[in-house]
């Protein structure tokens, strides 16, 4: 897929730290129950760290007890792209911002008590938050 923001690696690395660089761009994943933007419950939207296109509505997260930021929607479908990922040995679906393409997690099936029923299970470090003034 063509990304409203194209740059190479070598762009990304300077303009991303070690460890975001690792997440955003090659699909890694922080360790659960570290990142800052957890227990965060301010209202606010959250970005994509890499690009800061709109993602995600703080009224829509909530504690799924994973060890990362939990969704039940984006901001709008088009916001994110869904894409299988069979790595792991398991099938998930890998969630990427649509308008850099940059990883920022997974989306399961598991949102029980949701509107949706759906759990976009993000990295923290993939994520930017700002707050409602």
């Amino acid at each position: 897929m063509a990304y409203n923001v194209d740059k190479t690696d070598e762009e990304w690395r300077a303009e991303l730290g070690g460890e975001q660089y690792s997440v955003l761009r090659e699909a890694a994943t922080e360790r659960p129950w570290t990142g800052e933007l957890l227990d965060e419950d301010r209202a606010g939207v959250y970005t994509c760290a890499a690009c800061g296109s709109e993602l995600f509505q703080s009224g829509t997260k909530f504690d799924s007890g994973c060890g990362w930021p939990s969704f039940y929607e984006s901001v709008r479908p088009e916001a994110v792209e869904l894409i299988e990922d069979s790595s792991l040995g398991m099938v998930r679906t890998e969630v990427r911002c649509a308008n850099c393409g940059s990883h920022l997690g997974h989306v399961f099936p598991d949102g029980f008590g949701t509107p949706t029923g759906d759990r976009y299970c993000m990295n923290s470090i993939a994520l930017d938050f700002t707050a409602e003034s």
